[in-house]
């Protein structure tokens, strides 16, 4: 195994000499001019593009000299969507004071959500501000204690209490946030966002409102199951529903940018609403490819990326094609160079490393709770390197790595970065809730040991000034498309750094383990 490892280094030391990174970067750039190409219509979930992405990702791991690891001997997982459309003509919500209906005008004061929600029909019910609408056990933090919930709608602001970044994330997933609501009795829920944490600006978020939600049509992979309601509130205008209780939203948001607890109070309106649903099914598909390892050829190292985006929608400047060049084909175009330089290097690696194109990250990240629940392969997932939107703006002087502490991986990619003169960073923006909202997730809720990453930065300079306009003008808009400035000499300096990072998980004596104080490991006993 010595020699092994001996020859692992020395293959990976001659390709880091011999790497021309431009090159290697039009390489990578390539797959992305493919699929986000306008003819891949923004390759929304059980879309013909993104049926057509598939089948290129699957050429692609086949010219790889990958091994089909989908269904029935092939490289696609079929999986199955029920699909949910509010018809907002036909659908209305008003806020009920004194004995007055006040309607709210969709798009402007609050968007209704279909995603999760069982049903049409209507609402009639009473709501109660629950600060963060959060219970963390382990904190013994819950803000539903001693309030009368049964059969009433949560409003709460978006975020947490000052706590370790990985609790407060994972009992912020909707399944697990849903899970102690429905207990308490809630029936729906309102969110209104934090300004300071918003990724899309409303009016965009108002702009994609009606766009069609999708979860697994396999009831057992539901998490929401009970609830009938769901809306977001536009935080300009969220004192609608605080008039008459003595609290403001500029209030309670200084209380949340000062860390100081949230109040709890029944709010002076109720909400009505009537919503009508359009529902149909669709399949959508995994890509699965396999590099199969010698001596530990049953455990995996899974590199994942989604390869859906969100399609079609409501135009931007005459542009109504949501490409996702960095969300996420940057991504899926970073496991296929992995797997190309595998493929080329002749590498023997003692465990398989499992090619993984998921499908529905957009819609709640539904084909890797898929996958990761009827998974393909027999044997062991011992790790999830994940790869969505890293954003190669700028050169790459610093890689935040979000489950850094969690587990050995952060050892491994620690390493890595060090022999390529690249500084490591933990995530700098917890509340954002990165780690939980992207794929590797569920990989994490089975026990694996996971990593995701982004391009770093520091605070105030002007790499941090890239990542921010970028969020704002071109995440979920149709210009994150082929004309946006990237650094491809970065994104194959990055491509290098996972491959190295692969192979040493893959030819390691040990597989990885998360650390002892890590929250999560409690999802491998």
């Amino acid at each position: 195994m010595k020699k092994l490892l001996l020859l692992l280094l020395l293959a990976s030391a001659a390709f880091l000499a011999g790497a021309d990174y431009n090159a290697e970067g039009k390489r990578w750039w390539a797959h992305i001019e493919n699929l986000a190409n306008d003819s891949m219509e923004g390759r929304n979930t059980g879309s013909p593009g993104h049926l057509k992405a598939a089948r290129y990702i699957a050429n692609e791991f086949e010219r790889a000299g990958l091994k089909p690891a989908g269904t029935g001997g092939g490289y696609l997982q079929p999986v199955e969507f029920d699909v949910k459309q509010l018809d907002e003509r036909n659908s209305q919500v008003m806020l009920v004071r004194h004995g007055a209906m006040e309607p709210l005008t969709l798009g402007e004061d609050a968007n209704l959500s279909s995603r999760g929600v069982e049903g049409d029909g209507d609402i009639n019910a009473a709501a109660v501000f629950v600060g963060y609408g959060l219970t963390v056990p382990e904190k013994s933090y819950d803000d539903l204690a001693g309030l009368d919930l049964k059969g009433k709608i949560a409003v709460m602001l978006a975020g947490g209490p000052k706590m370790a970044s990985a609790l407060r994330a994972h009992y912020s997933s909707a399944g697990e946030r849903w899970k102690f609501l429905k207990a308490a009795g809630v029936i729906g829920i309102v969110t209104i966002p934090n300004p300071k944490s918003m990724d899309i600006p409303w009016s965009r978020q108002a702009l994609a409102r009606t766009m069609p939600s999708m979860v697994l049509s396999d009831p057992s992979l539901i998490e929401t199951q009970g609830q009938r309601f769901l809306m977001t509130f536009n935080p300009e205008r969220a004192d609608k529903l605080f008039a008459d209780t003595g609290h403001t939203i500029a209030e309670l948001l200084d209380d949340a940018d000062h860390n100081r607890p949230l109040p709890h109070f029944p709010l002076k309106v109720a909400i009505r609403a009537h919503t009508t649903l359009q529902q149909s099914k669709v399949e959508s598909q995994n890509v699965v490819a396999v590099l199969r390892g010698t001596d530990l050829k049953d455990e995996y190292v899974v590199l994942s990326a989604h390869l859906d985006h969100v399609g079609v929608g409501q135009p931007i400047n005459g542009d109504s094609i949501y490409n996702g060049a960095m969300d996420d084909a940057s991504g899926i175009a970073t496991i296929l160079e992995v797997a190309r330089h595998m493929h080329d290097s002749h590498v023997k690696l003692r465990r398989s490393v499992l090619f993984l194109a998921v499908t529905g990250e957009e819609k709640g990240l539904q084909g890797s709770k898929y996958f990761a629940a009827h998974p393909t392969v027999t044997g062991d997932l011992v790790a999830d390197i994940n790869l969505d939107m890293f954003l190669p703006l700028h050169a790459l002087r610093y890689l935040e790595v979000q489950g850094l502490d969690e587990s050995t991986l952060g050892d491994d990619i620690r390493a890595i970065a060090a022999a390529a003169h690249v500084e490591v960073q933990a995530d700098k923006e917890p509340n954002r809730n990165l780690f939980i909202r992207s794929d590797q997730y569920n990989f994490i809720r089975k026990g694996v040991p996971s990593l995701a990453f982004k391009f770093g930065y520091l605070p105030g300079s002007p790499e941090e000034k890239l990542h921010k306009d970028w969020l704002k003008n071109r995440y979920h808009a149709p210009s994150d498309d082929l004309n946006q400035p990237v650094d491809k000499a970065a994104a194959a300096r990055f491509n290098e750094i996972i491959l190295k990072l692969a192979e040493r998980v893959a030819s390691s004596d040990k597989r990885p383990v998360w650390k002892p104080n890590s929250f999560f490991r409690r999802f491998a006993d």
